[in-house]
């Protein structure tokens, strides 16, 4: 028997360990190929929440300006030397505050000039008819002619006519003399003063001494488009309002640094017309201003409410989207498959963006990760509620 050559044993060996290891290598394989299957991933989950349905009312919303109620320039009314400035400048003043004084002494002497002619005029009135009464019993007695009765009825008439010219004169002389001081002429702040003591005034015409603004209370002009002049004039006609009742609708500003409209008022007129150039309606309020926050000239914004809706669907700015077609909500149907809702927006109110029509209150708004949902999608609604912030200042 011939023994095989090793060589050769060790190669048919070798062949047999790569024919094993490569089925070792199929079957590991094999076992991989059953193993490797698509499971498709859960469904996002997502916040979503009902709208809020409350009362909202509903405003007329504008910008404005304010503007003093009296503005009055203070003018020297007679001719002298200004003799003291009696205040400090921009300050406070009430009624009747004396504020400048125009060489009075002139004034005072004119005025004792015409008192003393109005007590000279007196006494000829009284001499005049006395001699009156003595001519006419002379002439009841045919002691004097009608011709000395008639020269002494004249005498006494001229007399009166010439009291009644020096009473006149006094009173204008008193008058003058209460020029001579410039006192305010109703509750305001005083400007700074524009001529100084010393300095000659109403030569020629008037001198504007300075001018005084009364604080409070404080118009405020705007006006409101013809949309929503139609719109409060068919709510008044509902609730039986009249022109009168409209003046008592409330109104509430706020400047642009304030949270909210914290000053409230009342409308105080309304244009009879309508602007045809700009299709608007001047309007204007009246608002306390006690401690003179607001200044004339004031940028204000503005609203007057005019009506309540009672079951009104809010929900956060933050649910909205917009596209070419408009705004938008996601909403979840009964499948938690993600619908695009086309909806029509109102105004905010109190945070919450109030929604006019295309939703309805039993509807789950995707409220928070809408980046992660597209309309068609399946998710997973977390339900939540939607936080109401806390009122604002008025």
């Amino acid at each position: 028997m011939t023994c095989a050559n090793p060589a050769r044993r060790n190669g048919a060996w070798r062949h047999v360990g790569r024919a094993m290891a490569a089925a070792i290598a199929v079957a590991a394989l094999t076992g991989c190929e059953d193993k490797n299957i698509f499971v498709a991933p859960p469904p996002s989950k997502v916040d979503v929440a009902a709208p809020v349905q409350r009362p909202v009312n509903r405003y007329v919303e504008a910008t404005g300006n304010t503007a003093p109620i009296k503005n009055v320039d203070l003018v020297a009314r007679v001719q002298g030397f200004l003799q003291s400035i009696d205040y400090q400048d921009g300050t406070f003043v009430k009624q009747g505050t004396q504020l400048f004084t125009i060489e009075p002494e002139t004034y005072k002497l004119k005025l004792d000039q015409a008192q003393a002619a109005e007590a000279g005029a007196q006494a000829s009135l009284r001499q005049a008819e006395a001699d009156f009464k003595r001519q006419t019993e002379l002439v009841q007695r045919q002691a004097v002619s009608q011709a000395t009765l008639d020269t002494s009825t004249s005498t006494r008439d001229n007399a009166q006519a010439n009291l009644q010219q020096a009473q006149a004169n006094t009173r204008l002389a008193e008058v003058n003399y209460g020029y001579t001081k410039v006192s305010a002429p109703f509750d305001g702040v005083v400007s700074a003063h524009m001529v100084s003591i010393g300095e000659l005034v109403g030569v020629a015409s008037p001198t504007q001494l300075a001018s005084i603004v009364a604080m409070d209370p404080i118009y405020v002009n705007f006006t409101v488009n013809e949309q929503d002049v139609l719109r409060i004039r068919a709510e008044a006609a509902r609730r039986g309002l009249t022109a009168s009742d409209l003046k008592q609708f409330p109104i509430q500003v706020g400047l642009q640094t304030e949270p909210g409209y914290p000053h409230e008022g009342h409308l105080d007129y309304v244009a009879p017309t309508l602007t045809q150039s700009t299709g608007t309606l001047a309007v204007r309020g009246l608002v306390p201003n006690d401690k003179r926050v607001l200044l004339p000239g004031y940028f204000v914004r503005l609203r007057v409410p005019f009506t309540q809706e009672k079951d009104a669907l809010l929900v956060p700015d933050t649910a909205l989207g917009s596209d070419q077609g408009g705004r938008y909500l996601l909403v979840i149907n009964g499948d938690n498959i993600v619908e695009q809702r086309k909806v029509q927006i109102g105004p905010v109110d109190n945070g919450l963006r109030v929604i006019e029509s295309g939703l309805k209150p039993d509807d789950r708004v995707v409220i928070a990760g809408l980046l992660r949902v597209i309309p068609g999608q399946k998710i997973d609604p977390q339900v939540t509620k939607i936080e109401q912030p806390q009122a604002s200042a008025k």
